[in-house]
C-alpha cells in the first residue's frame, strides 16, 4: 500500500482587469508548489466550467470576471456535495462604468456565485493601511495570528449570510468613485470569512491587492506606482498557506 498522501486536483482560475494577475497568479502557484501532491490546472476565466468542476478543489483570484448564471450553479452545486474553495480578493467583483452617475457599479447579475461566495463587492475607500483584527482567535484558519496591519483595497461588500467571519477590519465614510458610495454606518468588515454551503464551504480572503504599470489600460497606458497590496506582509501569507492546507483536505485543519 502506497504511503505517498493523496493525489489532489486543483483549478486555479486567475484572471481580470486593472490589477496585476500575473503577480498574483505566480505567487499562489509558489504557494501551491509546497505541496508535491497538489497537481493544478490553471484557467483564466469560468469558461471551461466542465474542467473547473472536475478538480477536487478550486482557488480564485479574479476581478470582474465572473462564471454565467448557469456556470454559477454548477458552481454552487460543486460546493455543496461537499468542495472547498478559496476565493481571493476580486473573485466576487463585478464592475460596469455609469455613465449617469460617472462612478463604477456592482450589477447583481450573476446572484446565484455571490450567494455561494457570500458577498459581492460593491466599494473600496482609497488604498491606505487599515488594522486587521482578529475576530475568531481560536479558529485554526487564524490561531495564533496577531492583528496586523494592511495596505491594501478595503472591501465593502454586500453579504449573503450566514458566515463566519474570522478577520475584520472597521471604516466609515463615503466611497466616491463608487455608485454604492455611502458607508458611514460604523460596522465591521469582513476580511476572512467562512461560508457554508451543503457538504462544501467558500473561504473568502478579500486581501491581495496587486498592480504593476501596465494594469490599468485602457483607462490610463502607465499606472505611476507598483502596488503589492498585503503579498510582502507575512500574516497574509501565513493564511493563505493555512487556506491552501484548508482548501485541500477534507478535515478542519488540526492544531
Amino acid at each position: 500500500m502506497s504511503s505517498l498522501p493523496r493525489r489532489i486536483d486543483a483549478c486555479l482560475v486567475a484572471g481580470g482587469k486593472y490589477h496585476d494577475i500575473d503577480h498574483a497568479r505566480l505567487q499562489l502557484l509558489t504557494l501551491l508548489g509546497e505541496h508535491p501532491n497538489i497537481r493544478c490546472r490553471v484557467l483564466e476565466d469560468y469558461r471551461d466550467i466542465d474542467a473547473i468542476v472536475a478538480a477536487d478543489v478550486l482557488i480564485t483570484y479574479t476581478v470582474d470576471v465572473v462564471p454565467d448564471e448557469a456556470g454559477a450553479a454548477r458552481l454552487h452545486d460543486w460546493v455543496g456535495a461537499g468542495h472547498r474553495w478559496l476565493a481571493l480578493h476580486g473573485t466576487n467583483s463585478i464592475l460596469r462604468w455609469s455613465k449617469t452617475h460617472k462612478a463604477w457599479e456592482a450589477p447583481r447579475t450573476v446572484p446565484t456565485l455571490m450567494q455561494t461566495l457570500g458577498s459581492q463587492f460593491l466599494a473600496h475607500p482609497p488604498i491606505a493601511p487599515y488594522r486587521v483584527e482578529i475576530t475568531a482567535p481560536e479558529h485554526p484558519l487564524v490561531r495564533g495570528i496577531e492583528p496586523f496591519d494592511a495596505d491594501d483595497e478595503l472591501y465593502l461588500s454586500e453579504l449573503h449570510g450566514p458566515i463566519e467571519v474570522l478577520l475584520h477590519t472597521r471604516w466609515s465614510g463615503r466611497t466616491s468613485l463608487f455608485v454604492d458610495s455611502d458607508w458611514t454606518q460604523d460596522e465591521p468588515r469582513p476580511v476572512l470569512y467562512l461560508k457554508r454551503t451543503g457538504a462544501g464551504e467558500v473561504l473568502y480572503f478579500t486581501l491581495g491587492h496587486s498592480r504593476g504599470h501596465y494594469d490599468m489600460r485602457p483607462i490610463m497606458d502607465e499606472y505611476p506606482t507598483i502596488e503589492r497590496g498585503s503579498w510582502n506582509t507575512p500574516a497574509f501569507v501565513e493564511i493563505l498557506r493555512r487556506g491552501i492546507r484548508w482548501v485541500a483536505t477534507a478535515e478542519r485543519i488540526s492544531s
